[in-house]
C-alpha cells in the first residue's frame, strides 16, 4: 500500500510537461488560423515590400486523406488541393488557385506545409543525412550507380555485404 501512495504523490507532483493532453487540447490546433504576410513581388512583378495578408489553417489528417485520393498521381494537383483546403481568406475556387502565379502558389504551399507540421527543418535533413543507413546508401549509389529505388530494395544484410566488399577492395588496392 505504501508503494501506491508514493506513486500517487509522485504523479501529483509531476511537472505540467509530463501530463497527458486531453482530446480537446489535441484537436484545438485544427481550429487555429494563421495570418500570413505575402511578399508583394509574388503578386506583382517589380513591387517590393508586402502585398497584404492571407489567412490559412493547418491541414488535418482527413484533409490529407481526401487530397491523396483525389490527386493520386499528380503532385501539382495535390499542391493546389492543399492550398485550396487551407486558404480561408480570401476564399478561392480550385480553378482560381490553379491560375495563381507559380511563385505565389509555391509560397502558399510552403506556408501550408509549415503550419501543418509537414515541413522538414534543415537540421532534421542534416541529421537524416548523418544516419549510417543514409551514408551507406550514398556510398552504394556512388560506387555502383544504383538508384534510390534499387538501394531501397536491398536487405540490410545485402547492404552490409556490399559495403564490406567495397572496403576490402579499397584496402586491397591501397
Amino acid at each position: 500500500m505504501a508503494l501506491s501512495a508514493q506513486a500517487g504523490a509522485a504523479t501529483a507532483a509531476a511537472p505540467a510537461h509530463d501530463r497527458y493532453l486531453a482530446a480537446d487540447e489535441l484537436l484545438a490546433g485544427s481550429a487555429a488560423s494563421f495570418d500570413i504576410e505575402v511578399p508583394a513581388a509574388l503578386v506583382e512583378a517589380g513591387r517590393s515590400g508586402l502585398a497584404g495578408r492571407v489567412q490559412i489553417r493547418p491541414l488535418t489528417v482527413r484533409d490529407l486523406q481526401l487530397i491523396s485520393r483525389a490527386a493520386r498521381d499528380s503532385d501539382s494537383l495535390a499542391g493546389a488541393l492543399m492550398v485550396h483546403a487551407a486558404l480561408q481568406t480570401p476564399a478561392l475556387t480550385l480553378p482560381q488557385i490553379s491560375a495563381l502565379p507559380l511563385g505565389l502558389m509555391e509560397f502558399l504551399l510552403a506556408e501550408v506545409n509549415r503550419i501543418s507540421g509537414l515541413a522538414v527543418a534543415p537540421a532534421a535533413l542534416e541529421d537524416a543525412a548523418e544516419q549510417p543507413i543514409a551514408r551507406a546508401a550514398h556510398v552504394l549509389a556512388r560506387a555502383f550507380g544504383w538508384t534510390p529505388q534499387q538501394i531501397g530494395e536491398l536487405t540490410l544484410g545485402q547492404i552490409l555485404l556490399h559495403l564490406q566488399m567495397l572496403r576490402e577492395e579499397r584496402d586491397g588496392d591501397g
